[in-house]
């Protein structure tokens, strides 16, 4: 481990220090989010702020960014002491944040977007829409981020949106850029076109801060990577320095396994069955076509595709939440189609789902009525309809330590305080303790750490050496070769392959993707 005066970094003469932030302490409440942090960042550089969920790097951001006030603690920008007291300051002072949850309008064009509060005029006040858009087209071919400015955001793929959230920043002078989680629901394909992105902002002067967990993006693309554990004990180091395995033991304080240790398959009986599915959009469109694949049970059973091949369509039929066109859904042999939540919940199946605020949560609600969403019912917490308030606070304080949701006494909290990678948390402790004949993860691991995302591999594992059945659909591809048995691959609709994931590689699973390959299915 480095020394403690080893971990502040120092510029190199001809660098200068952009972002400096000294002794800084925030605490919401009882919880001490940040204690005493040292922060600094050097000016044209890629910089990644490392930690677990709830480890203090978004609070730290967001004081950076005017969001939150620190107690104590100085900023300074470019060698000036600087008072953030909101986000006008903070782009006065030439910083803009990319938020994981994009701060876009969804009905308006790319160009009204990026001026919206920063409008040019003309005489009487009339917007200047001319002159915004050659600005806006000038800083899209000056750093690649080309795009369409007349298009509508809700006609946009995330990866899209995504860089009109960075030319927005661009547009009002930004020359510090915070990237809040950036890749957290981006493909494979948008990942690469970011990076390069990055890289160029930073060759042309522009200092990057990137809030991540993926240490494979980490090391790919920053210069230097700053560590939090539990909002204090920062660790900065040079990335090349360093492997995956060594940040990523640094991050949690302990030894971290990478990669999922399983024992042989030992399949039993078809336990989910679905035939032929055919499902359309709201729009009346063809998004799974036909689609069939079955779930035994001690297998998980993975499903792999570029984001937008039918993956929601998919899963919301098979879950009651949308109606399909034709085809079976069976669960232990019972038709599950376009019946009802309650009846796919009451059949045995828990789900794990993409959009955690919109479908897994109650945002007003707090944790613990969260856990309980799916057992108000139950016996051990509801007598004669009275809900029993210890036994309940029990449960939820059980589930909040054995997968360390944070802050630790936040059962009361309304889950909308936490961070993104807690509430995840929330969501698997619930639909993980219900003891699921099948549970369906989507996109389970989406912005939790690495210590998190190993006890996740570690559950969905035990859940198939129980014998249970589980059906995984992620755009990680290294999360499917790395815990799935069997791997199915969607392709504009329709199970491409289906293979045996010990037998096949990325470079496969890839080309299948993509389009190319043979159809086929494996026995």
């Amino acid at each position: 481990m480095i020394e403690k005066e080893e971990q502040i970094l120092t510029a190199p003469e001809e660098k200068i220090i952009a972002v400096s932030m000294v002794g800084i302490q925030k605490s919401f409440g009882n919880h001490l989010a940040l204690k005493n942090v040292d922060f600094n960042v050097m000016q044209g550089t890629i910089h990644a702020l490392l930690g677990e969920n709830g480890a203090g790097k978004s609070t730290l951001m967001n004081i950076l960014y005017g969001l939150h006030k620190q107690d104590t603690g100085s900023i300074f920008i470019n060698g000036e002491p600087v008072a953030i007291k909101n986000p006008k300051v903070a782009i006065e002072h030439r910083i803009g944040m990319v938020h994981q949850h994009f701060m876009l309008v969804p009905t308006f064009t790319v160009a009204q977007n990026i001026m919206l509060g920063s409008e040019l005029t003309k005489w009487l006040g009339v917007v200047d829409f001319k002159r915004a858009n050659r600005e806006i087209l000038k800083l899209s071919c000056d750093y690649g981020l080309a795009i369409d400015t007349r298009k509508k955001i809700e006609d946009m793929s995330v990866g899209m949106q995504q860089r009109v959230e960075i030319l927005k920043a661009l547009y009002r002078g930004a020359e510090i850029l915070i990237l809040d989680e950036p890749t957290a629901v981006l493909t494979l394909q948008e990942v690469d076109e970011l990076m390069k992105i990055l890289r160029s902002l930073a060759d042309a002067g522009k200092t990057i801060i990137v809030i991540t967990h993926k240490l494979n993006e980490i090391k790919q693309v920053c210069d230097y990577c700053t560590i939090i554990r539990r909002g204090e004990n920062i660790l900065t180091v040079q990335v090349d320095a360093y492997s995956e395995q060594q940040l990523a033991s640094m991050m949690v304080g302990r030894d971290i396994a990478l990669t999922s240790e399983k024992k042989p398959i030992n399949p039993k009986d078809t336990i989910f069955e679905v035939r032929d599915l055919v499902v359309d959009d709201d729009r009346g469109i063809r998004k799974v076509d036909g689609a069939s694949f079955e779930v035994r049970g001690g297998e998980i059973f993975g499903i792999a595709g570029v984001d937008g091949n039918g993956q929601q369509e998919l899963v919301e039929a098979i879950t009651c939440l949308r109606k399909s066109k034709s085809g079976s859904v069976k669960m232990h042999g019972k038709e599950l189609q376009n019946t009802t939540i309650l009846n796919v919940i009451e059949s045995g199946i828990a789900i794990i789902p993409e959009d955690r605020q919109r479908s897994g949560l109650v945002m007003k609600f707090s944790v613990e009525e969260n856990m309980l969403l799916k057992r108000y019912k139950n016996p051990a917490f509801s007598n004669k309809g009275k809900l029993q308030k210890n036994k309940i606070s029990r449960f939820a304080n059980s589930l909040i330590e054995k997968l360390d949701i944070r802050p630790p006494n936040c059962a009361q909290l309304p889950v909308k305080k936490l961070s993104g990678g807690n509430q995840q948390k929330v969501v698997i402790a619930r639909e993980m303790s219900s003891n699921p004949d099948l549970l369906i993860a989507v996109q389970p691991t989406r912005g939790l750490d690495v210590g998190a995302i190993e006890y996740v591999h570690k559950e969905l594992i035990r859940q198939r050496d129980s014998g249970k059945a589980v059906l995984l659909i992620s755009l990680e591809l290294n999360e499917i070769m790395g815990v799935a048995d069997k791997t199915a691959v969607i392709y504009n609709g329709k199970i491409a392959k289906i293979l045996n994931t010990k037998e096949t590689n990325e470079e496969e699973i890839g080309m299948l993707m993509t389009g190319g390959g043979n159809f086929a299915c494996a026995d």
